[in-house]
């Protein structure tokens, strides 16, 4: 069994590569789609299969040039592409997978509006795969573009989350929560204006995924001093947080509580700020009564310490 589909795939891969020049007719375009579709299907849920297809002699190299070469249809691409992010799930492949040239080419998807929501999608996808592995968090933090290496990543995800709403942005705000648990790469956000990006993400109707993977960001920038100043400098940063407690869902509470703890413990103004809000207390009942565990623990904290103040 296992000696068949490595022949299925070694085959596979063949059609792929058959005729990369472009010059074949388009017999050639549909023997390769299906031959890549094959390839996305066997790898899609298979490990061992995803590292046949990486072992194969160019295999790698061979995806990587369908997935960019510009002679290719875009259907061609996008199978490609869809390969070697299921690739990439594989722990042991992320690394080698995050070459430079690599990177600057998904940044590019994201970042160009002349590709196919598909495509931007899955590109986002790859990246936060590959962001997963911390080997990776500080080369993609310094990572650029092909044409402009001071248009970074960290960079890029920022402006791509300050924009309206795509199929990506969940993946995107994702690649970013994995980044910013670097330290380098939580300078290069706050300086790129990822703190009132993402409060207004946290703020805004898009979807509560969005909102709450928004706060965690948040939460994360918050443990170093120079997201937490930010925080500080923002206008109304906790009337806002409160604003989040009382109407938004239960990820969005949770990180709104966290935030407003980090802020307790650095700042006496924010604290006395909160105590000045008639909707804190029963913001903190409400969640105390009917909020998920980590909300009503964080809410019992954010209490204490006003209690611990003596405000009231």
């Amino acid at each position: 069994m296992a000696s068949r589909v490595r022949e299925s795939i070694v085959e596979c891969m063949k059609e792929a590569q058959h005729d990369f020049s472009g010059d074949g007719d388009g017999n050639d375009n549909d023997l390769r789609c299906e031959a890549l579709q094959t390839l996305a299907t066997m790898t899609k849920i298979s490990p061992q299969n995803r590292n046949l297809v990486a072992q194969t002699d160019g295999g790698v190299a061979s995806l990587l040039a369908l997935s960019k070469s510009s002679a290719s249809p875009q259907n061609v691409r996008t199978l490609a592409l869809s390969v070697l992010f299921n690739l990439s799930l594989n722990p042991n492949l992320k690394h080698s997978l995050a070459q430079n040239d690599t990177v600057s080419h998904l940044i590019s998807l994201v970042q160009s509006p002349h590709h196919s929501p598909e495509s931007a999608k899955l590109a986002a996808s790859f990246l936060c795969s590959l962001a997963m592995l911390d080997k990776n968090k500080a080369k993609f933090g310094v990572a650029g573009t092909l044409q402009d290496e001071k248009n970074g990543l960290i960079q890029v995800l920022v402006k791509a989350v300050s924009g309206p709403w795509s199929p990506a942005s969940h993946h995107l705000l994702s690649t970013l929560a994995e980044l910013v648990q670097f330290h380098g790469n939580c300078t290069l956000a706050v300086r790129a204006g990822a703190v009132p990006a993402l409060i207004a993400v946290a703020e805004s109707a898009e979807g509560e995924d969005l909102a709450g993977t928004s706060l965690v960001i948040l939460g994360l920038l918050a443990r170093f001093e120079e997201g937490l100043n930010e925080l500080k400098r923002t206008d109304r940063v906790v009337a806002r947080m409160v604003g989040i407690l009382k109407s938004g869902c239960f990820l969005s509470k949770e990180g709104a509580a966290e935030i407003l703890l980090r802020l307790f413990d650095d700042s006496h103004k924010c604290l006395r700020d909160a105590t000045e809000l008639p909707d804190f207390l029963s913001a903190l009942a409400e969640i105390s009564v009917g909020g998920s565990g980590r909300a009503r623990d964080k809410a019992s904290l954010l209490m204490k310490k006003l209690m611990d103040a003596n405000l009231y």
